[in-house]
């Protein structure tokens, strides 16, 4: 495969938006209707998913490593829409035809086997994913909702316990599929380390358009059954690296570093540990009071709110300008989590103070919801 060939005919294909997946999925759907029931009734949020993943798979081409754990980890996650391997045969014949149609003259024979070349391999390492992960755990796991309260008008905190036992590393996220909203499914990080009682706990904040965020804080009581899917992302705790810890987080992206957080409280490993907590107003540090008293049962915790508008006793101002006031940071490993502008401007910010890109661990919100 000539991977910059391929690269320069999907900028061009991708230069036409939500007109690629909406052409997809209705060249897969008319040749395989039998699909269509995987999908939710609205599939606007489903073509930007695609959409994103496939320029994510593009952009790691060259990064064996990075693009072959996001494989995975696509390939494990599928099993909860049921999907077969006959199924990724069907996917690929309406991809290779969307991106034949879109290319137009482009399109030839050598670009036709570059791209088929690209998918087998694709295909081939989710379905490895999936089908180990058959041998080992269920497609889904059922949860119930057994607290369900209120932190700020747009935040809600759900406690749910799961069956079978989640297994996870603190910082991995889920899809979370409402009973109020089928076939739709949203990620959310676990907000703590894992308990012996089969709980997590997830930070959901009610966004404009977001049809599951308005079924989980509006319609969500004790007692609700909910579906997850397997634990995914790569944000996780290097504890082999033994720098002290800087932590960045928006509005909820606040939920994994919690986690990270409840993981090193429990290993009583005597990391520093700074964490700027940011929001919009006061309203939005929904979760302050539990981080200033984790903070007061351990030493090596300093926690640092910030608010961008309004009135506020602590720090004001952006977050990204607070935190590079406050200190230097390059000698520090960075956790990073929250909206895409947000986590992309301290990822800029702290690689131009000279922090080496590996030593910075990101989260990005920005795809949880459209």
């Amino acid at each position: 495969m000539d991977v910059a060939r391929l690269r320069a005919s999907f900028a061009r294909i991708a230069m036409h938006g939500d007109e690629v997946p909406l052409h997809f999925y209705s060249d897969l759907f008319l040749k395989h209707p039998e699909t269509r029931t995987m999908f939710p009734v609205s599939m606007q949020a489903q073509r930007a998913h695609l959409l994103n993943a496939l320029v994510r798979i593009v952009a790691s081409a060259d990064n064996v490593e990075s693009l072959t754990a996001f494989l995975q980890d696509l390939g494990r996650d599928h099993r909860k829409f049921g999907t077969l391997g006959g199924h990724y045969e069907a996917v690929g014949a309406s991809l290779l035809t969307t991106f034949a149609f879109f290319a137009g003259d482009a399109w030839d024979a050598e670009l036709e086997a570059d791209w088929r070349a690209a998918y087998e391999l694709i295909a081939s390492v989710m379905t490895a994913a999936a089908n180990e992960d058959e041998k080992r755990k269920p497609a889904f796991w059922a949860g119930t909702v057994v607290a369900a309260e209120r932190k700020a008008f747009d935040v809600a905190v759900l406690t749910v316990r799961t069956a079978p036992v989640l297994d996870y590393v603190p910082g991995q996220s889920v899809a979370v599929e409402s009973p109020a909203r089928p076939r739709l499914w949203r990620y959310y990080s676990m907000a703590n380390a894992p308990r012996e009682d089969a709980t997590v706990d997830f930070h959901v904040r009610l966004i404009d358009g977001g049809a599951v965020s308005m079924a989980l804080t509006a319609h969500t009581a004790e007692g609700t059954s909910l579906r997850m899917g397997p634990p995914v992302g790569a944000l996780r705790l290097d504890a082999a690296a033994g720098r002290d810890i800087l932590m960045v987080a928006g509005s909820t992206g606040l939920a994994p570093l919690k986690a990270i957080l409840e993981q090193l409280a429990a290993s009583r490993q005597m990391h520093s540990v700074h964490l700027f907590f940011g929001a919009r107003t006061a309203d939005g540090l929904y979760d302050l009071p539990s981080l200033e008293k984790l903070a007061a049962e351990h030493p090596w915790l300093t926690v640092v709110p910030v608010v961008s508008a309004g009135r506020f006793s602590g720090h004001t101002g952006p977050l990204p300008d607070v935190l590079m006031r406050y200190g230097r940071w390059s000698g520090h490993d960075a956790y990073l989590a929250g909206p895409t502008d947000m986590v992309k401007d301290v990822l800029a910010r702290l690689t131009a103070a000279g922090m080496p890109a590996s030593q910075i661990h990101v989260e990005d919100f920005g795809w949880s919801e459209p």
